[in-house]
């Protein structure tokens, strides 16, 4: 059975990481600095800015999941933002390197394109946004996503680890469909991160499909939903809050996502399946 560990498994999208996991039959081990609600698998509390400590809580494992983090830019000073997030990320991958771990997943973030916590308000070069728009952060939170793909990139140059960095859109638990309407046909609202969201469960299973897929190197691959959260077209999104964009990479006929997911369903063969159309009585 293969043994994976989570890093972050209490959080709200690690939890459903650890339950797919569990799910499809491997032995999972979360490592957090906190007790999860549900208790699904072996909880070992870490603190993973202590490289001695990361070592031991990955040792035996054939692949790791790393999703802990302070997941937002601002609620801490920014030198906390960035120190945990890149060294935490560092002795992660440092460690599944030393201990012979041949695949990683890490959490990167849309908001390394810089548009989601800029002080001035900027809309993307061009939509929907893929993996080689620029990444223009100013913000400590997106510069330590983008010094994570780069740690990624080191440590499987050095020594052949498979690292998928997963820039997320915004990660909507099954429970938080319930506050849908209360933005859906406001463009301004959600405007900053393209209007764009992708369940925990999809997420999940995405974690899993990318350490179980061969050959990929060190790559950063988009995950989002197939569609926009907005009961709005996305052409009309964009000439509401985004006029001066007039690069459009693909048709924009309907209310298909700004943040392009193409890359990560031909690598991975995934498919979102969860649509929050579904999940709300009235748009």
């Amino acid at each position: 059975m293969p043994k994976v560990v989570v890093t972050g498994g209490s959080g709200m999208l690690g939890k459903w990481v650890v339950k797919h996991f569990v799910e499809q039959g491997y032995e999972v081990v979360n490592a957090d600095v906190k007790q999860p609600a549900e208790h699904l698998c072996r909880t070992v509390i870490v603190d993973l800015t202590n490289l001695g400590e990361v070592y031991g809580v990955l040792a035996g494992a054939d692949a790791v999941v790393h999703l802990a983090a302070i997941p937002v830019a601002y609620s801490h000073s920014n030198e906390v933002t960035f120190q945990n997030n890149v060294m935490s990320t560092y002795n992660v991958l440092e460690a599944a390197a030393g201990l012979g771990i041949r695949k990683a997943v890490i959490a990167s973030s849309e908001s390394s394109y810089g548009l989601v916590f800029a002080r001035e308000r900027f809309g993307p070069v061009y939509v929907p946004i893929d993996e080689d728009h620029p990444q223009l952060p100013e913000d400590s939170y997106g510069l330590s996503k983008i010094v994570n793909e780069q740690t990624a990139d080191m440590i499987h140059r050095r020594t052949g680890m498979q690292v998928v960095s997963f820039r997320l859109g915004n990660v909507i638990a099954p429970e938080a469909y319930e506050r849908f309407p209360q933005f859906i046909h406001d463009p301004a609202q959600r405007d900053r991160i393209l209007w764009s969201y992708i369940d925990t469960r999809d997420a999940a299973e995405a974690c899993r499909l990318a350490i179980e897929a061969e050959g990929l190197g060190s790559i950063a691959l988009n995950l989002t939903a197939d569609d926009t959260s907005m009961a709005i077209p996305s052409r009309e999104l964009m000439a509401e809050r985004f006029p001066e964009v007039n690069d459009f990479r693909r048709p924009l006929e309907g209310y298909e996502t700004l943040l392009s997911n193409e890359k990560a369903k031909r690598l991975l063969n995934w498919q979102p399946e969860h649509v929050w159309r579904d999940q709300v009585k009235s748009v």
